[in-house]
């Protein structure tokens, strides 16, 4: 490799990791040295003298150097930077000016007059033939999106890239028609499968929407389903509230029963027979109402054709038809999905309801931990005063009488 070569490359890698906007996703360093890679192989395939693969290197590794000025007149750009960077290295001015004509001839539009210029060209356009094709064109897409130069839907930019590779592309090198052609059709093909099923999508997409429009029934099903699950979820938690509840009354109860009220047998402990009895009190009327809350109310159980014809009956709730016979029932229920403002209705019945019970059950549990939270207190106080007070008097009146 010559020397003027290394320090291109290293000039290049240095500008485009330094200078150039990180908008630029595709045109980067990492696409020059695709470029680089592919300009080797096709040099590699082709008879060239020295010279002239000394001026396709070059070109490969100055031809983007441009965008660190912009996107636009990029290759002018290119040839100015190249320019002044081989005039500087004292490069010789035929062989620059070699550079700036294969530098130009990357253009998009632009028939190749010569060997050099149609291997740059097809170097430029190698990753067309790549497995990394569709990821690399995307990076692309982004690019144009990033610097405000167009923004392409998924489909759009398929449809874009199909028409370059139909229309406006062609290899040009013998190697490159061999051995990459191939490849670029099979991408070709890939893209076609892509795009046809974006457009599979694009179309559910359009009828899903379609469908919503015309039928908002499912954000009314959505709302009752979502409602309803609320109200069964605090039904639930409002029972394990309970449950707690009658857990630790019932454990109270128990250590009282077997610690405590044999005790109070014993002259000496008699004093401790209110706060025992305050205790009890509390803890008793706190499992009682407990079991009020969680205890079940259910309905009668029966109705009649006159109750489903005027659509007074809820027949979603079992309370209501426990004690039917089956065949009334399913008769019922027939009558019910005929008419879609019956099973509205229904659904409304079944969450006003559940509301009301769910009112009713928290009601009572809040009463329920005040009476429980005022019980602890009340007891704790009043054992501090017997302890403190009626022990005492107890234990002087016990003495005296020992006494006399």
């Amino acid at each position: 490799m010559s020397e003027i070569i290394v320090k291109t490359e290293a000039f290049a890698v240095e500008l485009l990791s330094t200078e150039l906007d990180p908008k630029y996703l595709y045109h980067n360093l990492k696409h020059t040295q695709r470029v680089v890679k592919s300009t080797k192989e096709l040099i590699e395939a082709n008879s060239l003298d020295i010279k002239e693969k000394e001026v396709l290197l070059l070109t490969a590794w100055l031809h983007d150097t441009g965008y660190t000025q912009g996107h636009e007149h990029h290759e002018r750009n290119s040839c100015k930077i190249a320019k002044e960077f081989l005039e500087k290295q004292g490069y010789d001015a035929e062989g620059i000016k070699q550079v700036l004509a294969c530098i130009m001839a990357t253009q998009m539009i632009y028939e190749p007059k010569n060997l050099s210029e149609q291997i740059i060209r097809d170097a430029d356009a190698s990753h067309f033939a790549q497995n990394s094709y569709l990821e690399t064109c995307e990076l692309l897409r982004e690019e144009l999106s990033l610097l405000g130069i167009a923004n392409y839907s998924v489909k759009e930019w398929m449809e874009e890239n199909i028409k370059m590779f139909i229309t406006n592309h062609q290899y040009y090198t013998d190697y490159a028609k061999a051995n990459w052609q191939g490849k670029k059709d099979k991408n070709l093909t890939t893209l076609g499968k892509e795009l046809k099923k974006e457009k599979q999508i694009a179309k559910k997409e359009q009828l899903k929407a379609k469908y919503k429009n015309e039928s908002p029934d499912r954000g009314i099903q959505t709302l009752f389903r979502v409602t309803l699950k609320n109200h069964i979820t605090l039904s639930d938690i409002a029972d394990t509230k309970a449950n707690i509840l009658l857990s630790v009354n019932a454990i109270i109860i128990s250590v009282v029963l077997s610690n405590l009220i044999p005790k109070l047998d014993n002259p000496s402990n008699t004093y401790l027979i209110y706060p025992t009895l305050i205790f009890l009190l509390f803890t008793v009327t706190s499992m009682v109402m407990a079991v009020v809350a969680t205890r079940p109310n259910v309905g009668g159980g029966k109705f009649s054709k006159e109750d489903v014809v005027n659509k007074k009956v809820n027949l979603l709730f079992f309370g209501n038809f426990h004690k039917m016979k089956l065949e009334e029932y399913e008769l019922a229920l027939q009558e019910l999905v005929k008419d879609k403002d019956y099973i509205y209705s229904s659904l409304t019945k079944d969450l006003y309801f559940l509301g009301l019970v769910l009112h009713r059950k928290y009601k009572i549990l809040r009463w329920t931990y005040s009476i429980f939270m005022v019980g602890i207190i009340v007891s704790v106080l009043a054992f501090a005063i017997a302890f403190k007070y009626l022990g005492k008097i107890q234990s002087t009146d016990l003495a005296t009488l020992l006494g006399s």
